[in-house]
């Protein structure tokens, strides 16, 4: 029988991949309130959605449509953080940010109309949040310790990936701006290929620098002008064919020298104002090599 599910890697070929149009919760009149650099413009972050939407469509990718009403959840737009796919169904997991709960409820029912089953639901006091779970491969999954992500939150997705053969590797996360401001560990990585991974150094990991050396990982690495422009943030449709956020020439460039396919997207509304780049705005369901 053909998979419809399971997307245990960051980098193999995506074959449907779950989205959330901007809609009127995104656009908030208190964007300070939400971590926001500014109000967003509705009809503008719809045009840039639309945009990202074709790149997917473009890459033969099944593009899914999440549209139950969220009303006054902003962050909905970034469906990567209430879920993971695994090859046994969905982990739904427990959002960091207060303002987000709830939103991993209407995940899960979701993924049951795409006919994703439910491996797993964090409760009680776990928070974990998906910008912090990376794939090192099928078996390997990175969990990033900051203030998204709690230990009680790796205890349960310890637990839950136990059952299905997965190694669960905690990773710590630099303190930065502080418990208000949103790092993940995907803020500082993303890996684009079996062996190859953007990063930004200055902030990045030792430990998790070594351990990626050690299983054959070469690194593109994100100058400081580029951070706060989100150019860690890249997502790989296929390996080393990458969509990231136009403005960051210079890891561009350093991409493409590594062999990459790159396309950018226009983000000023979705990304930009809202702090959350192409991996944020998808959820794999599929990825199959």
């Amino acid at each position: 029988m053909t998979r419809t599910y399971g997307s245990q890697s960051m980098s193999d070929p995506i074959r449907s991949v779950l989205v959330r149009r901007p809609d009127a919760s995104f656009a908030v009149s208190d964007p300070k309130r939400w971590g926001y650099a500014a109000k967003p413009n509705l009809a503008a972050a719809q045009k840039e959605h639309d945009g990202l939407v074709e790149l997917l469509k473009h890459s033969g990718i099944e593009v899914l449509h999440h549209a139950e009403p969220q009303p006054r959840k902003a962050d909905s737009i970034f469906v990567h953080d209430p879920a993971i796919v695994t090859d046994r169904g969905a982990l739904i997991l427990r959002m960091g940010k207060d303002l987000r709960r709830g939103e991993e409820a209407s995940m899960a029912r979701a993924f049951g109309s795409f006919g994703v089953p439910v491996l797993a639901t964090l409760y009680n006091s776990a928070t974990a949040e998906g910008g912090d779970l990376l794939w090192v491969n099928h078996d390997v999954l990175a969990v990033g310790q900051g203030f998204r992500t709690n230990a009680e939150g790796l205890r349960q997705i310890g637990e839950a990936m136990n059952t299905i053969g997965v190694e669960v590797l905690p990773v710590s996360l630099p303190y930065l701006q502080g418990p208000e401001a949103c790092l993940h560990l995907m803020s500082l990585v993303s890996l684009l290929d079996d062996d190859l991974a953007v990063v930004y150094p200055r902030l990045f990991p030792i430990p998790f620098w070594k351990f990626l050396r050690e299983h054959g990982f070469d690194f593109v690495e994100v100058p400081d002008a580029e951070f706060e422009t989100m150019a860690p943030n890249v997502l790989a449709v296929a390996p080393r064919d990458c969509i990231m956020l136009e403005g960051n020439p210079i890891t561009e460039t350093r991409l493409k020298e590594a062999g990459c396919r790159v396309r950018t997207y226009r983000g000023n509304e979705i990304s930009l104002k809202a702090e959350g780049g192409a991996t944020c705005l998808t959820r794999p369901v599929l990825r199959s090599r």
